[in-house]
C-alpha cells in the first residue's frame, strides 16, 4: 500500500514521525500557536495491521468515521494499548449514539438538535464523560452537514445550557475548491464568541495552515497512512 506521494513511504511510523515533526515546526512558525495540539491519526478505512506500528511507536489519539467500522476493529487493539483514545471524526445517525458513546472518547461532528437530545441521554445513561465538538458548515454547503455559522453561538449555548453537554469546542471541513485559512479564521472566530478553547480543523492537505490559526487537533490520516483500501 505505498502512496503515490512522494512524502509519503510504505512505513507508518516514519510517516508518523514526519508528520510530528511538521506539526512541531508549524507550531514554532505559529506568531500565536494554540498551547498545544493533539494529531488525530485518522485510521479510517484501515485494518488493525496498518494501524498498530503506530500504536508501538507511542501514538495514542486515533480517529474514525464510521462507527460500525471502529466497533469491528478497535476493542482489540484498546484491549492491548487501553491509554489510547478514540475520537469520531465524522457523521453520526442518532440511533448509533449508544455504540458511539460507549466506544469513543470524543465526537468532533454535533450537528444538530436531534443528536445532542440522544447524546445527553445516553451520557446520564453510561455515566461517561467524553468530549463533545459541535461540528460547523463553514462553507454553508447544502450537501455537508453542520450548524450554520450564524446559528452556532445559539446551539452551542443550548447544549451547554439547556441540556448540560460537555461541548468543549468546534470542527470544520472547509469546502475542496476555497482557501481553508478563510474558513479556520472564521471557526477560530466563532469559538472565542463560544467561550470555547478547542478546536478540530486541519487535514493532511492543510493541517499546518491550520496550526497557524490556533488549531489544537489536526486530523490527519493520508500523510499517515496512505491511500486507503
Amino acid at each position: 500500500m505505498t502512496s503515490s506521494s512522494p512524502n509519503i513511504t510504505d512505513n507508518v511510523a516514519e510517516n508518523l514521525k514526519a508528520v510530528l515533526l511538521r506539526v512541531q515546526a508549524a507550531r514554532e512558525a505559529s506568531l500565536q500557536p494554540a498551547p498545544f495540539v493533539h494529531l488525530v491519526a485518522v485510521s479510517k478505512g484501515h485494518d488493525p495491521e496498518r494501524i498498530l506500528p503506530a500504536l508501538e511507536a507511542g501514538h495514542r489519539i486515533f480517529g474514525e468515521n464510521r462507527v460500525q467500522e471502529a466497533k469491528a476493529k478497535w476493542p482489540g487493539l484498546k484491549a492491548r494499548f487501553p491509554d489510547t483514545e478514540l475520537h469520531l471524526i465524522g457523521p453520526l445517525q442518532s440511533n448509533k449514539a449508544r455504540d458511539a458513546v460507549e466506544l469513543f472518547d470524543a465526537i468532533h461532528s454535533v450537528d444538530r438538535l436531534k443528536l445532542a437530545e440522544v447524546l445527553k441521554t445516553e451520557l446520564a445513561r453510561q455515566r461517561k464523560a467524553i468530549e463533545l465538538f459541535v461540528q460547523v458548515n463553514t462553507g454553508e454547503e447544502p450537501q455537508k452537514a453542520g450548524v450554520a455559522p450564524r446559528e452556532t453561538k445559539a446551539f452551542v449555548e443550548h447544549c451547554r445550557g439547556a441540556l448540560g453537554l460537555p461541548v468543549v469546542g468546534l470542527m470544520c471541513i472547509p469546502p475542496v475548491n476555497e482557501e481553508p485559512a478563510l474558513h479556520f479564521a472564521l471557526l477560530k472566530t466563532l469559538a472565542q464568541d463560544c467561550g470555547l478553547e478547542l478546536l478540530s480543523m486541519g487535514m493532511s492537505a492543510d493541517y499546518e495552515t491550520a496550526i497557524r490559526f490556533g488549531t489544537t487537533h489536526v486530523r490527519v490520516g493520508t500523510a499517515i497512512f496512505g491511500e486507503r483500501l
